[in-house]
Formats: structure tokens, sequence, C-alpha cells
């Protein structure tokens, strides 16, 4: 017999969810079965596998070791933070609670993997749970943590990661209702010299990763056009450049970058959408190779529920050294 007690962060998931990640190889018919038989229960007592699990809850498996064993595939988690070191970085954490967790990305590395072999800012957390000791191995099977909003691979900034599923479920529901108002920092060619809203269709190719802006909507029978709405407000220009603050009021695929770009605006450092001669010269004199993109800033609502110690804050984010000595040469900063 093994007994199971529902940790924190494994809490708000349906009893059935929990077992199909803890014996990831039996099929949902066993559990169903050991459940009907007994064989599994919750807090002593038959269950149906519907139930909605809280902290503290003991589930038990009347089940030989070699049963489960059998049933279960699970990788182990090695310590990744000391590949960090190195081009990318490592990842400061910049605030962190019981359920919570925010980072100021570097750039150059992935908010999430790209492919099975990728090291990425969801890898550093788990290492750095299990480092901290607030993950162990075993609590692995049943949950994973994870970020809630990503940034690309060369835009460094504040990300948000949830410890515990209750907070990964809540945050993400924020981002998605907007709920949290995300600020950005970005240098752009040109001069800037008024805010403004823009609103647009933005349409994704995803062979080549590349999306476009519209200004009005496009023809109906063309799919993917996501409404989005980018608003800015220049801190100062000088020198052919502006620094922008923006509002990113909705979150698609390279938004700021492609908005800006189609607004005559690109963002320095930028070759997918920017003047490439321009980008150049920058690489030349800086050695730059990352788009002057930063998130900065987020601005939070009041909270409830594992989210209340986060009610009415602001978490901000110091740009990178290369960035910010940029910005001071320009004199924008």
């Amino acid at each position: 017999m093994r007994e199971l007690t529902i940790q924190n962060n494994e809490a708000g998931q349906r009893l059935d969810k929990f077992l199909s990640k803890y014996m990831n190889r039996a099929p949902k018919s066993f559990f169903y079965k050991m459940l009907r038989k007994k064989n599994i229960t919750l807090n002593g007592k038959k269950a149906e596998g519907k139930e909605i699990l809280s902290a503290g809850d003991r589930v038990k498996l009347f089940l030989s070791d070699d049963t489960i064993r059998q049933f279960s595939e699970h990788r182990e988690y090695g310590i990744y933070t000391a590949r960090f070191e190195g081009a990318a970085g490592k990842p400061d954490i910049i605030y962190e609670d019981a359920h919570t967790l925010f980072m100021n990305k570097p750039v150059g590395m992935l908010s999430q993997k790209a492919k099975p072999d990728d090291i990425s800012l969801v890898e550093y957390l788990t290492s750095y749970l299990l480092d901290t000791g607030q993950l162990t191995q075993e609590s692995l099977r049943t949950f994973h943590p994870g970020v809630c909003n990503r940034l690309d691979r060369n835009t460094s900034g504040i990300v948000a990661a949830g410890k515990s599923l209750a907070a990964l479920q809540q945050l993400s529901a924020m981002f998605h209702d907007r709920s949290i108002r995300k600020y950005y920092l970005c240098l752009v060619k040109g001069t800037v010299s008024r805010t403004a809203r823009l609103s647009g269709y933005l349409t994704k190719d995803s062979r080549t990763n590349r999306v476009t802006v519209q200004s009005v909507k496009p023809d109906p029978q063309i799919t993917g056009a996501a409404p989005i709405e980018t608003e800015y407000r220049p801190l100062k220009a000088a020198g052919g450049t502006t620094l922008l603050e923006v509002h990113l009021i909705t979150g698609k695929t390279h938004q700021i970058r492609a908005h800006l770009a189609a607004e005559g605006h690109p963002l320095i450092g930028d070759y997918k959408y920017g003047d490439r001669h321009l980008n150049d010269e920058f690489k030349r004199s800086y050695g730059l190779e990352f788009q002057m993109l930063h998130s900065c800033r987020l601005c939070f609502p009041h909270c409830t529920g594992v989210l209340s110690p986060l009610s009415g804050k602001e978490l901000t984010a110091d740009p990178p050294e290369l960035f910010l000595k940029i910005c001071r040469d320009r004199g924008v900063m």
C-alpha cells in the first residue's frame, strides 16, 4: 500500500487527473476499475475520480510496488542551473512567494522548450525549486511548475511562473483576460513625439514565423487574423532614435515588433521587421545581436486566493546592461 498526501502545488485538480500523472502509463479504465473496487481511496473512502483535491487530502493506493512501477515512466530532472551561465546568463528572481515566482529573463533564453532537448526557463525554474527543496523528484510525478507568459528568445524581461497548480491557473487566466497590465521598453528608429494607441489586425505565417499587421480587417476568407492593440508613449528622443514605453494591451506573436515597424518605427536590432542597414551599424558599434525590447513592468489589480500577496503590486525588472549602455550613448536615458 502507498499513501500520497496532496500538497499545495497539487491541489485544485481532479483525482483522476492526479492519478493519470502519478501513473502516466496506465489507461484511464485501470483507475476507474481500481476506484470501483476501492483499491484506490480518497481520505479513506470510496471515490469516483471526479473529486477536486485539496491540500492535505490522502490518496491510498492498495497496489503492489511492481504494479505502480509498471504503470510509471518518469524522467529524472537534473540540476540545470549551471548550464545557464554563458551567453544566455542566469535569470534574476525579482519576486517570490509561496505560490508564484517572477524572473527577469535574459536575452538568448527560451521561455519554453521549442524542441525536446532544449533547456528553457521552465527547466531553470524546475531546477531552482529542486535545489531549494520546494520540489522533490517524487512531487514532479504529479505537478510541473510552469510559466504563464512567454517572451521571444531575444526579448528580455519579466516572466511569471506558477509554483502551484492554483497559481498557474489563476495567473494564466489574468494574462488571458488582460487584467495584468504589461509594459515594455524599446528603442526604435526615428523620432516619436506623441503618445498613441494603435489598433490593427495581425496574421501569422507559421511557415516563416513572421507576422503581418494591417490597419483594416482582412478578407474574411483569410483565417487567423487577430485584432491587436498597442499603446506607447515616448520617453525621450535623440540621435534619430526614441526610447518608448509600450503598454501591450493584447499579446500576440511579435506584436510590438511588427506593429511599430508598420508605423515606420522598427525596433533597433530587429532584423526580422527592422532596418537592416541601421541594425548593421549598431551591430558593428556595440555587437548588438538582439532587438531592443524589454518587458520592464507588470501591474496587478486586486487579487484574491493564492494570488492575494500580489494584490495591487507593481513588479519591475532592469534591462540588460548593453540595452542601458546603448540608450545612454544615444542620449535617451
